[in-house]
């Protein structure tokens, strides 16, 4: 398929896609059938990854950590207790962040009242 059918199956924009692409998280292939145009065209396993980057920035993981997990993932270079290992890392800095986001927000009601009462 083509990148315009790709990010409509994976809800993606055609400019991201392009830009994993050039961040190595996915690979176009160019039909050597056809000569007159550099096409990238894209498989199942490339809707596959997209989906799992989408999954993998939503909850926090960085370009460079979704791309060692792919390399991971698609050419078996972690055992199974290793890639729970990443999991896990990434579920301790998720509750890390969680923390500093809720002293954020007492800080912000903290000023917020201040304003309110005129302290400030």
């Amino acid at each position: 398929m083509l990148i315009n059918e790709l990010s409509k199956r994976t809800g993606i924009s055609a400019h991201t896609i392009r830009f994993y692409e050039k961040s190595g998280l996915i690979k176009g292939k160019r039909d050597e059938n056809i000569k007159t145009n550099k096409y990238f065209h894209y498989d199942e396993e490339t809707v596959e990854k997209l989906e799992l980057v989408r999954d993998a920035k939503s909850v926090g993981f960085t370009i460079s950590e979704i791309a060692q997990l792919l390399d991971a993932w698609y050419n078996n270079k972690m055992t199974i207790s290793e890639k729970l290992g990443v999991l896990e890392e990434k579920l301790l800095s998720i509750d890390e962040r969680i923390k500093q986001l809720q002293e954020m927000k007492k800080m912000i009601s903290k000023f917020k009242n201040d304003v309110i009462e005129d302290d400030c």
